[in-house]
């Protein structure tokens, strides 16, 4: 039987309990017996709201530091124990960011080889987004969201003080969990089930994720570009529309962009599921137009002929004036869409409301389409698309919300 331990590092919000879980899914689905064994459980199952306070991880509180020390023995101990009855792989879920804890662990964890896995990611932005969700968690819920913030960030900065990235250790491999890439390894390769873990690693995981377009606005029905407008009545009514869809229905995050037409179609399904969480990724925004912001194509045909018949030729790779183009635009969209995936950490009954230029980038990264089509693909005001892509499941839905008697689907070329 081969047999291994996995031991998480990094500093808190970092995405690494997100990738264990997928670890141990991955695991599961290929028949190999794996349990996840998380520090953070067994801290709130026996310490209880007081180890919440920021002091508690501070350096030098010695009280606070063995108990924390005693937890990931107690934790390494029940890892031991399931793969000497019978477990193939066991995941230490864990900041473990020093190296005497990391020894003391190799030390402890003789039965079979120890893959440490450290998950890291410089994006403040994304820190200060996820640190905002996380003070959510119930755990802080005798505080404000603001003190709880407060709370986790300087739990943060403790960790942060004692942090020892990987570089001694026998079996390591350093993971960017934003983009999903191997930064670093160090013989990760002559561990067993290394491909498997690997291929987790670098995959994208989506599951449950619904992708909406905004209701129409005032732009639409004057057929403008750009812009910052808001909806129409009838953009309203799609909007309520869009949350019937929903009622009923599990959703854990709503992401949209900053503009008006996409919070304002928020609006509805956010009132019907208070519980939910809303982010707002400026990442997600309509293409910039440029100059030809707030004009009508036409506009732009009788002004400015040689843009019109430039876009007309290559609509992909055209570049509005001191603006963006499709070609241009799709690295800042897949970043939001990272974001996303990051923040939701991969569970279902995630939406994201954009736009339409901005679901054709996110739309091309799942379904295949040559460069020149992207700009075609078609993303209606009445319908949305619902996406799963797992490594053992892939499944692409359009589902209309909305009867199509006077709808405006919006696909004409006097859109972006």
């Amino acid at each position: 039987m081969r047999r291994l331990f996995i031991v998480m590092v990094g500093l808190p919000a970092r995405g690494k309990s997100t990738l264990a879980h997928r670890l141990k899914e991955g695991f599961i689905a290929e028949g190999i017996a794996t349990e996840l064994f998380n520090n953070g459980e067994l801290r709130r199952k026996f310490l209880g709201p007081s180890s919440s306070h920021p002091e508690f991880y501070r350096p030098d509180n010695e009280l606070g530091r063995k108990q924390r020390e005693d937890l990931a023995v107690m934790n390494a101990l029940h890892a031991k124990e399931f793969l000497e009855s019978g477990g193939e792989v066991a995941i230490l879920d864990g900041t473990n960011v020093g190296r005497k804890r990391r020894d003391h662990l190799c030390e402890l964890l003789t039965e079979a080889p120890v893959l440490f896995i450290e998950c890291a990611n410089n994006d403040d932005d994304l820190l200060a987004t996820t640190v905002q969700c996380k003070a959510r968690l119930p755990e802080f819920s005798s505080l404000s969201q603001e003190e709880a913030v407060r709370c986790f960030m300087q739990r943060i900065e403790y960790y942060s003080s004692i942090y020892s990235p990987l570089s001694s250790e026998a079996h390591y491999m350093r993971v960017d969990t934003l983009r999903n890439q191997v930064l670093a390894e160090n013989n990760a390769a002559e561990l067993p089930y290394y491909l498997h873990i690997r291929d987790v690693v670098v995959s994208d995981l989506v599951r449950g994720m619904y992708l909406a377009r905004h209701g129409e606005s005032v732009f639409n029905l004057e057929g403008r570009i750009g812009g910052d407008p808001s909806l129409t009545e009838h953009g309203m009514e799609q909007a309520y529309n869009l949350a019937e869809q929903f009622r009923g229905k599990h959703l854990a995050y709503v992401f949209t962009s900053s503009r008006k037409r996409s919070l304002e179609t928020a609006a509805p399904v956010l009132a019907m599921h208070p519980e939910c969480i809303h982010v707002c990724l400026p990442e997600l925004d309509e293409i910039d137009a440029g100059i030809c912001d707030s004009m009508r194509y036409e506009d732009i045909r009788e002004q400015m002929p040689e843009e019109y018949l430039a876009r007309h030729h290559d609509k992909y790779h055209y570049v509005y004036p001191q603006g963006e183009g499709y070609s241009t635009m799709c690295e800042r969209v897949e970043r939001g869409l990272r974001k996303a995936l990051f923040i939701s950490g991969g569970k279902p009954g995630m939406l994201v409301i954009g736009h339409q230029a901005v679901n054709r980038m996110i739309l091309s990264l799942f379904v295949f389409r040559n460069t020149k089509d992207v700009p075609y693909i078609y993303v209606p005001q009445n319908q949305y698309y619902y996406i799963e892509a797992t490594h053992r499941r892939k499944l692409f839905e359009l589902v209309r919300f909305m009867a199509p008697q006077g709808e405006n689907h919006d696909d004409s070329e006097f859109s972006t």
